[in-house]
């Protein structure tokens, strides 16, 4: 079968399609379009940004979105619409942002700019994050001129632009919804549009590889240089992409993309909202899932062990049927997850904190944004009538899989909710974790880290100041 997406309002077909070749690839090397740049090729820097667009059903509209092609694997753009620089110029006329950036001094050496272009081009027409702030915007986004003050200008400057996609709503409707599937050489990929679809395709090739947004896998493939002999893209599956909302809790698919579940996780609790804008830039947040993040099973993913002190459970699927389990029990060591074969994550649950309950979640990182974990800590804790009578803490970072803490949490239960007990709770944190020394930190550092985090939990309990962004708040 053929991949086919539109460019520019011409549908572009392609055979043969080598299953891991990156859009950023293509364009430069096949389609000679330049403008998108490769900065870092593992989706850090932005400089390869362009906007995807597909059908929203809600509104009959086109949903854009901002990625990095460099970890866009070319199946992944079946039936959709594609953006680049050179899409914003017509007849050599430059668009009223990019004319507004050259004019103030916003590119200096140039190299990123085509990436910042699209990310803010994407802001001017609502695409997925426009009600971010532009500085979030710009977080995946990286220019190492420091030429950040102009840009802010011209974001602010021109912030909002007209975007007729009247005519490729119909297009697209044309080219999506179908089922497609090819062979490369050896090599072969499927990207089926239902679970059923998924789960007949894994009894037949139960060692294949999952892809969703690929914001992982993309770097075996461009840093690794691994060779993938059978891909499965689950993306695009409709009941994977769901979100139900109830008074009990939340049901998120797998492949609802970080981006789109900002939202929900923010009315679900502010600490988890805070959590997921963190996450990575926000090209990342618009390919990377809520399943993948769970399903690679990484040691220092930012959603398990928030998703792990909330209480929630996972429901893994195959074509035998399903079954649920506590999201903490899915992690059993370092590369080893409870899937067996042929089934894949289907979704998961998140009850709904209760009332007065005491929640805090806290990233850190060399990078306050854009950067992955050194710790990650999330605590959950049921007070009544000043005692705590319940306690979920988990953490990232700390060990071979993100773990509860069960000797903190002992310490904790059944005691006062006093400085005195957040303090021998602390201490027992070091009999919990014996984390390793990396490049993100030592496991001195991890282990006082782990505890301060505990501590926040108490300060930020009692209503103080705990972090720079409250401070910025006050002063603002």
């Amino acid at each position: 079968m053929t991949v086919r997406f539109i460019l520019d309002g011409e549908t572009i077909e392609l055979t043969d399609v080598d299953p891991t070749a990156t859009l950023l690839d293509h364009l430069r090397c096949k389609m000679g379009r330049t403008g998108t740049k490769e900065g870092c090729a593992e989706g850090d820097c932005g400089a390869c940004t362009v906007l995807l667009g597909e059908v929203d059903a809600r509104d009959d509209a086109v949903a854009w979105r901002a990625v990095n092609a460099c970890i866009q694997f070319l199946p992944m753009l079946d039936g959709k619409a594609l953006m680049t620089v050179e899409s914003l110029s017509r007849a050599g006329m430059l668009n009223p942002l990019q004319a507004c950036m050259a004019s103030n001094g916003s590119s200096q050496c140039g190299f990123c700019t085509p990436g910042i272009v699209m990310s803010l081009y994407g802001r001017c027409i609502g695409a997925s994050g426009c009600e971010l702030p532009a500085a979030d915007i710009l977080a995946g986004n990286l220019c190492r001129c420091t030429g950040y003050g102009p840009i802010m200008a011209a974001a602010e400057t021109v912030s909002s632009l007209e975007q007729d996609d009247a005519a490729l709503v119909a297009d697209l409707s044309l080219l999506s919804g179908r089922a497609t599937a090819g062979r490369h050489g050896t090599r072969q990929w499927f990207a089926p549009r239902t679970a059923d679809e998924l789960a007949a395709i894994l009894v037949d090739h139960p060692e294949a590889r999952m892809v969703a947004g690929a914001t992982d896998v993309g770097l075996w493939v461009t840093k690794g240089l691994k060779t993938i002999e059978t891909l499965i893209f689950i993306g695009d599956i409709p009941e994977l992409r769901a979100i139900e909302e109830s008074g009990e809790g939340v049901r998120i698919g797998a492949a609802v993309r970080y981006a789109d579940a900002h939202a929900t996780f923010s009315r679900l609790h502010p600490a988890l909202g805070e959590l997921t804008r963190r996450f990575a830039g926000l090209q990342v947040r618009n390919a990377a899932t809520v399943g993948g993040n769970i399903a690679n099973g990484s040691p220092i993913g930012d959603g398990p062990p928030a998703f792990i002190a909330l209480g929630a459970e996972l429901t893994v699927r195959s074509k035998a049927g399903r079954r649920t389990i506590p999201i903490e029990d899915y992690f059993i060591d370092y590369g080893k997850q409870d899937l067996r074969s042929g089934e894949f994550v289907e979704s998961l649950w998140i009850p709904r904190p209760v009332s007065g309950d005491v929640i805090h979640i806290s990233k850190l990182s060399r990078r306050f944004d854009s950067d992955i974990s050194a710790v990650c800590g999330a605590f959950n804790l049921s007070i009544r009538e000043g005692r705590i009578v319940g306690a979920r803490v988990a953490f990232g970072g700390m060990a071979a899989t993100p773990r509860r803490a069960a000797a903190c949490e002992a310490v904790l239960v059944d005691a006062p909710f006093t400085i005195g007990t957040i303090e021998r709770a602390a201490e027992a944190l070091y009999t919990d974790y014996t984390p390793l020394t990396d490049v993100r930190g030592t496991a001195a550092y991890r282990l006082e880290a782990a505890a301060n985090l505990l501590r926040r939990l108490w300060h930020a309990a009692q209503g103080d100041i705990v972090s720079v962004l409250e401070l910025d708040a006050i002063d603002g």
